[in-house]
């Protein structure tokens, strides 16, 4: 059960979040363009951020009686300008083979040409508007759900929101549209939560309805260990939408297009605070970690908000299984015959059974004594190789090994550790040195 204590000082921190963080952040033109999707696709499209394409677009009564239904393409999704929570939204999957004029949604019901009518007329009267006021109706591409997140979705598209404050990703939340929540990915109707580690982008607690669930509902799907795909794609694209819009505290929602990848959906000024209680913690605190904190470039940005937000997975993991969580490269120091110890990058293969070690970096540290031959299979054949022994120290761990000697002269790795000195470790291939995100100065 969810502790009703923490869920209320959670509640708590939220007038001195608005007072403190919130206010001064938000500027009046950079709300009015938050709040208009068609205002934000066109400011993401000037600065080259991926945006689903617009197919057309009904201002008026007249526009929508002109309108050309022919042109619209199989599927698509019917939204209002300034619609808030996904209330007004119309996705249609396919065109029904034996009507004309008719479109499938994603439960094969029917939807014609009047019921477009019916909803677009209840848009522009500004029956789903923030304000109540008069609206905009457009088409909008269709967003193809990838199918790792398919499994967890009820009829309807996910979505990830990411929380950016002084240009760092604090927090952020996979939603999952349920059968409750008649397949929006919205919250207050009963939507799935999932909290997201920042360091490695895997889904934590789960909350429905302001309380922790471990499964999708109805099945034996786990919500918590999701790794979510480009993830350091995802977090730069949040920050980039921050610094154009000119909010400085911002929720940017993104969804992961099967063939396009990362898609930023929409900028919301005022993001709702469940995404607190799907990560279990204020975002008070992590406001003021940041706050006054001078970022240059966007990488920083994204390391500064993994290394003060991030790791509770690994340290899990890690504490479970008593086991280090490695990535698919790590230094390692490799102990000479003197004892000295030589630094380098090794490349962590469970592929290969047996490490195995640069033929002359071994003969410039001294590894030279021949313990044994081994033959084993390569692109040239079955050939023979010598073995030596030497340590090497990974992760603050010693490991003593009997490795193979390799002509690597011209590869990447001088060492290539195999899964027979990889006992004391857990493997996660998301963690690679080499990977980052585009140096953009901010």
């Amino acid at each position: 059960m969810f502790d009703f204590f923490r869920k209320s000082q959670l509640i708590l921190g939220i007038n001195a979040r608005n007072i403190k963080y919130l206010k001064p952040s938000r500027t009046r033109k950079g709300i009015s363009v938050a709040d208009n999707k068609l205002l934000t696709k066109e400011l993401l499209r000037k600065f080259g951020l991926p945006i689903l394409p617009t197919y057309d677009i009904i201002k008026n009564r007249q526009e929508l009686n002109n309108f050309n239904w022919q042109k619209l393409p199989k599927s698509f999704a019917l939204k209002p300008n300034r619609g808030l929570g996904g209330a007004g939204i119309l996705i249609v999957y396919g065109k029904s083979k034996k009507e004309p004029n008719c479109w499938i949604k994603a439960d094969r019901s029917k939807v014609r040409i009047a019921d477009l009518r019916n909803r677009i007329m209840n848009i522009l009267d500004g029956g789903f508007s923030i304000t109540n006021l008069p609206d905009i109706a457009f088409f909008e591409e269709r967003l193809k759900v990838t199918k790792l997140l398919k499994p967890y979705c009820y009829r309807g598209n996910p979505d990830i929101r990411i929380i950016v404050y002084n240009h760092i990703p604090l927090m952020a939340e996979l939603r999952l549209p349920t059968k409750e929540s008649n397949g929006r990915a919205n919250l207050h109707r009963g939507g799935i939560g999932v909290g997201i580690d920042m360091g490695s982008g895997i889904t934590t607690t789960a909350i429905q309805f302001n309380k922790l669930i471990d499964y999708v509902p109805g099945t034996r799907l786990s919500l918590k260990g999701i790794k979510i795909p480009f993830w350091l794609n995802i977090l730069e694209l949040a920050i980039q939408a921050q610094i154009i819009s000119k909010i400085g505290f911002l929720g940017v929602d993104i969804a992961i297009d099967r063939e396009k990848g990362p898609i930023i959906l929409e900028l919301n000024a005022r993001p709702g605070l469940s995404i607190q209680i799907a990560n279990l913690a204020p975002l008070e605190e992590r406001l003021r970690r940041v706050s006054g904190l001078k970022i240059k470039t966007i990488n920083k940005a994204i390391r500064v908000a993994q290394d003060l937000f991030g790791g509770e997975i690994e340290e899990e993991l890690e504490e479970i299984s008593g086991r280090k969580v490695i990535g698919i490269n790590e230094p390692i120091e490799i102990i000479d015959f003197e004892g000295k110890h030589y630094p380098t990058l090794a490349k962590i293969d469970t592929g290969a059974y047996r490490t195995s070690i640069c033929q002359e970096l071994a003969s410039r540290l001294g590894l030279k004594r021949i313990i044994d031959y081994k033959k084993v299979k390569s692109a040239l054949g079955i050939e023979e190789r010598p073995i030596v022994e030497f340590s090497f120290i990974l992760d603050k761990k010693l490991v003593s090994t009997e490795a193979f000697l390799a002509k690597r002269s011209e590869m990447k790795y001088d060492i290539i550790v195999g899964r027979k000195d990889l006992k004391q470790y857990l493997i996660d291939p998301a963690k690679n040195v080499f990977m980052g995100s585009r140096k953009t100065r901010i």
